[in-house]
């Protein structure tokens, strides 16, 4: 079982950031490498054009100044303007470009983590706030594709625009390029120094910026109890102190952060200082190598130019250690075992009648706590099978067997002879029908509900599946009959209700095995009255396990299963259980004194 978390605890990071994942999260950008490509020539043609205005300087200064040619200052004017528009034109269609890749990047990581998501194991969202896991999806992608998309073009132009620069410099003076290079070992040392900083303190922003958004999700959806037990001043001074710890963990971020421009910015300024004094010194003592005026400045001009790639790949390198800590998450969660797989060798679960048999079934969530031991029993296909028994006996675990929501500790199971863990998911629980005691239902309209059963069935499937379960009536008194649009979390409708639009639903899907999992404890005794000739119509000639605590509403079963002990205690019909007088028994006959004390009490 994964390691247990709340919106209070920082997570711990199980998978370091390494080469291998930066590498796999450029594999992202590789289906636009034409485009990356493209842009990149072009932004390298910009760029080298753009070089060459500390050079035109030179000529204007040392050539077309005293030699007063106009024509060369009309031309060196008019090569400007050009450089000037080509650039302008340029970085407008790279803009429109690189929005397009980051955009196209943000789609594909985010498919693949959503696909990942829905074949996760339940244990997985037990384990965790659900706002942790938003974030990464949501948050986290969003970054790492401004990473990918421009930041990473930039470094690279930025790069070759160094070379560059630094060919100029040498063309023109190699001596005075050596004094402009003094300063880099001292970058260097410093960049390198705050690196380890910078990652932790990243990587506890990123943890406060999760709990924030679980105890956030965590408020919304608890809101009603929220309110309904007056804790509002309570959960303002937690989220007070969540939002602080974010807040200083932020703020020590972003000192780290701001540390590269100044470092960069008092390394250039004093090294272009020394520069202008030793250009000083040689001109005033004539010691020194003869230089023109004109390669002065264009020279200085040229060292301006190469700190700011500098500046902005030491920026760059700040993003790439940001960028990191989130590329660590999202790996994180992209490796997340699913657990829940296909065999290598899977083979489609053909049509099956549903007969459906445990063979010495052992089952455990933690190691060394068993729910299920040696269990053998057989349904044959049309069966009912209750089962019943304290809470946490192991009931719903049956059943969620039986779907494969976990894999088996020992033993197997069948479905019409086929091993389900031989067969693909998909495939098996398609012929499968799940009512919850909490149905969830999507803020869409009723008919919208219904059909998600099955996603090509007409409005006339979908009404008469509403009437066989006894739903059609309510549906329409609504306001829009089955256009009525449900709220978020099934707002507006009564918990039964929301039971009879998922009944249904599952009608619609035609299962051939249907799961009801406590399924009417949330309907009125009326309604599960009015319900009960559409929960026969549902049942008729499919295998159903139903579980309850009204032993009311499955005496009618085939067989019924008590489960305690790790185990099948009692097994036979409601008849034969009430002879046996034992477990099964008591539990009818302290069902029947509560209702008959109820009914006195409202005598």
């Amino acid at each position: 079982m994964a390691r247990r978390n709340r919106y209070d605890i920082d997570e711990e990071l199980e998978t370091p950031f390494n080469g291998r994942q930066f590498v796999r999260m450029l594999d992202y950008a590789r289906p636009y490498a034409r485009k990356l490509i493209l842009t990149l020539l072009v932004m390298l043609v910009i760029t080298a054009l753009g070089l060459l205005t500390p050079l035109m300087i030179t000529w204007t200064i040392d050539i077309a100044i005293p030699n007063a040619d106009i024509g060369l200052l009309i031309l060196i004017s008019c090569a400007l303007v050009v450089i000037i528009l080509i650039s302008w034109v340029s970085i407008r269609w790279r803009m429109r470009t690189m929005n397009f890749v980051g955009q196209s990047i943000i789609h594909d990581i985010r498919l693949d983590m959503f696909r990942h998501l829905q074949r996760l194991p339940f244990d997985y969202f037990d384990s965790r706030p659900h706002g942790k896991i938003l974030v990464r999806i949501v948050h986290y992608v969003n970054n790492v594709s401004d990473l990918l998309s421009g930041s990473l073009i930039s470094a690279v132009v930025d790069l070759l625009s160094l070379a560059l620069i630094l060919i100029y410099m040498l063309l023109m003076d190699p001596l005075l390029t050596l004094y402009a290079l003094i300063g880099l070992p001292f970058l260097f040392i410093g960049i390198f120094s705050i690196k380890s900083f910078q990652r932790r303190a990243r990587r506890r922003l990123n943890a406060s910026s999760s709990n924030v958004t679980a105890y956030t999700q965590e408020s919304i959806q608890g809101m009603q109890i929220t309110q309904l037990f007056g804790r509002e001043a309570e959960n303002r001074l937690i989220y007070r102190d969540l939002n602080d710890e974010y807040g200083r963990r932020f703020m020590r971020t972003a000192h780290i952060d701001y540390l590269f421009w100044p470092m960069t910015d008092i390394i250039s300024t004093t090294t272009v200082m020394i520069l202008y004094g030793v250009v000083a010194l040689w001109l005033r003592d004539q010691s020194g190598p003869q230089i023109e005026v004109g390669v002065i400045v264009g020279f200085i001009a040229y060292v301006h130019r190469f700190w700011a790639p500098i500046t902005n790949l030491a920026n760059f390198y700040s993003q790439l250690l940001n960028g990191a800590s989130y590329i660590e998450r999202i790996f994180e969660f992209l490796e997340e075992p699913e657990v829940i797989v296909d065999a290598p060798d899977a083979y489609p679960l053909p049509q099956i009648n549903g007969e459906v048999r445990f063979e010495n079934v052992d089952f455990a969530y933690e190691e060394g706590k068993p729910i299920l031991e040696n269990v053998s029993f057989t349904a044959a296909a049309g069966d009912s099978i209750a089962l019943v028994g304290p809470t946490g006996a192991g009931k719903s675990t049956v059943v969620n067997l039986i779907s494969r929501f976990y894999d088996l500790d020992g033993g197997r199971i069948t479905i019409d002879g086929h091993d389900i863990a031989k067969v693909q998911l998909d495939s098996l629980r398609s012929q499968m029908g799940i009512m919850l005691q909490d149905p969830f239902l999507f803020p869409t309209t009723i008919m919208e509900n219904i059909r998600y059963g099955r996603l090509d069935a007409s409005d006339e499937e979908c009404i008469a599946a509403a009437k066989a379960v006894r739903a059609h009536d309510f549906i329409m008194r609504q306001p829009q009959g089955y256009e009525t649009r449900i709220a978020e979390r099934g707002a507006g409708v009564s918990a039964g209700e929301r039971q009879l639009i998922s009944f249904a639903r599952v009608m619609l899907s035609e299962p051939r095995i249907l799961i009801l999992d406590e399924a009417t404890a949330s309907i009125d005794t009326r309604t599960e009255l009015a319900l009960q000739q559409g929960l026969a119509s549902l049942q008729r000639g499919r295998t159903s396990f139903v579980i309850a605590h009204r032993l009311s509403t499955i005496r009618d079963s085939t067989r019924i299963l008590y489960i305690d002990d790790r185990g099948i205690a009692e097994e036979g019909s409601h008849e034969e259980l009430l002879a046996l007088n034992g477990r099964y028994a008591s539990l009818h006959y302290t069902q029947i004194r509560e209702m008959v004390g109820n009914l006195q009490e409202n005598d």
